[in-house]
């Protein structure tokens, strides 16, 4: 069982669309670092005009991950960790729905954002596997 959570950097105002392609690019090389299922760049959600030759359009710094839900705190602590430093204003977390936003905030309060944001899905995952215990048993 795996979980897909998508990661938008958010440029400053004087950020362009090559550059959000570089630092994504940047982004998910180093994600490729972690035990992650598949990671690609994320697809646009706006409307694609006729004649274009993709009915699909990369959507400028932005990052799709699957893995395995234990994985998925590696991916937002090191997405938060490689945003110190980078010319963005934050990154849009967004999964199953439910979305946050790693930014300028103290490094503690991020890791509260990022703990409340996945404890659901580690509460569930938790209770699966202890259902699955109890069945074998």
């Amino acid at each position: 069982m795996h979980q897909t959570v998508r990661l938008d950097l958010l440029g400053l105002a004087d950020t362009d669309d090559d550059e959000l392609l570089r630092l994504g690019g940047q982004l998910r090389r180093s994600l490729q670092e972690l035990d992650v299922l598949d990671i690609r760049s994320g697809r646009s959600t706006d409307h694609v005009s006729e004649g274009a030759k993709s009915s699909e359009l990369i959507a400028s710094g932005s990052v799709v991950v699957a893995a395995a839900p234990l994985v998925l705190r590696q991916v937002l602590l090191l997405a938060d960790t490689w945003l110190q430093n980078r010319p963005v204003r934050g990154i849009k977390v967004e999964m199953e729905g439910r979305v946050i936003e790693l930014s300028d905030a103290t490094v503690a309060e991020r890791t509260r954002l990022i703990d409340e944001f996945l404890a659901p899905r580690e509460g569930s995952t938790e209770s699966q596997s202890e259902e699955r215990s109890a069945d074998q048993s």
